[in-house]
């Protein structure tokens, strides 16, 4: 069966695979519509599997809401000019909306899960990764639920990003709080809530390097050990949101924005940094130069 220009264009469109790839699809499919696409679809997926063992550092943090529920998810992929792509985006909002549609448990069980085109998250992913030529994959994910309201913010384009889930009325004056405290731990990072939440282990582990700091100053055991009681305050003012200084007035905590707001708490948190932990590719360009060269003769 023949086939035009006008037919290789339309596969294109519906693939978005490369001329010369829908072109020799539809020569071995006799000019089969679908089954070009089958095609495509399979050579795609055996190029993303050979991708499968790249290093994937680069990416972003996403966060897609819907009502009362909400997920931030980290998608990685291999070069900041991937993850800079709007259809990097569209992906990484897709999977956050299939997360919180089917709620998996974890990264593995995401990837079973239905995408909207019918096929599971993992095949999905195959598919894309054939069309933007590098691995994609999904890091980690966090959804929440709440009977109150949920604030989020993304940094940069994706390079960092916040859940929030508050307690209370969403009012525009609630909403305006939470925002401003999104922004608190998007700049400090913290690493509890409260005091409550720092573990008796790593509470220990704190006060013996805090005591060690001290000898190492020169202190004598007995006051490195009195020293440790107001450097763990400050440890906790720094670590716990609501013991930190809010960054627009350093006189007012967090604590203290809360209660300005009226009834206003925060239940819980999260916050990602893209790549954070990550190891990433480093390579010189002849090094890179040659592995293109040697994979193109094969």
């Amino acid at each position: 069966m023949a086939f035009t220009a006008k037919d290789v264009m339309a596969l294109r469109e519906k693939t978005g695979a490369g001329v010369m790839d829908c072109k020799k699809a539809l020569t071995d499919a006799d000019g089969d519509m679908a089954k070009a696409a089958d095609l495509l679809r399979e050579r795609g997926i055996a190029k993303a599997d050979k991708k499968a063992s790249r290093i994937a550092a680069e990416g972003i943090v996403a966060c897609y809401k819907e009502g009362k529920a909400g997920v931030l998810i980290e998608v990685n992929c291999e070069s900041d000019f991937v993850a800079k792509n709007p259809r990097f985006t569209e992906i990484a909002t897709e999977l956050a909306k299939v997360a919180l549609r089917d709620n998996p448990a974890d990264v593995q069980a995401l990837l079973a899960c239905k995408a909207d085109s019918g096929e599971t998250v993992e095949e999905y992913l195959k598919s894309q990764i054939a069309v933007i030529g590098e691995k994609i994959a999904v890091r980690r994910f966090t959804i929440y639920k709440t009977e109150g309201f949920l604030a989020s913010y993304i940094h940069l384009g994706g390079k960092l990003g916040v859940l929030l889930d508050m307690k209370g009325e969403e009012t525009e004056a609630a909403k305006e709080t939470a925002h401003e405290i999104t922004l608190q731990i998007a700049f400090t990072k913290p690493a509890y809530l409260t005091e409550e939440e720092v573990s008796p282990e790593t509470l220990e582990k704190e006060k013996e390097v805090l005591k060690q700091q001290a000898i190492n100053e020169g202190k004598p055991e007995a006051i490195a050990e009195k020293m440790v009681q107001g450097r763990i305050k400050k440890f906790y003012e720094e670590n716990c949101l609501l013991k930190q200084a809010f960054i627009k007035d350093e006189k007012k905590t967090v604590s203290d924005l809360l209660k300005a707001a009226g009834n206003l708490s925060i239940n819980r948190f999260v916050f990602y940094v893209m790549g954070e932990g990550l190891e990433k590719k480093s390579e010189d360009l002849n090094e890179e130069v040659a592995k293109q060269v040697a994979a193109m003769k094969k």
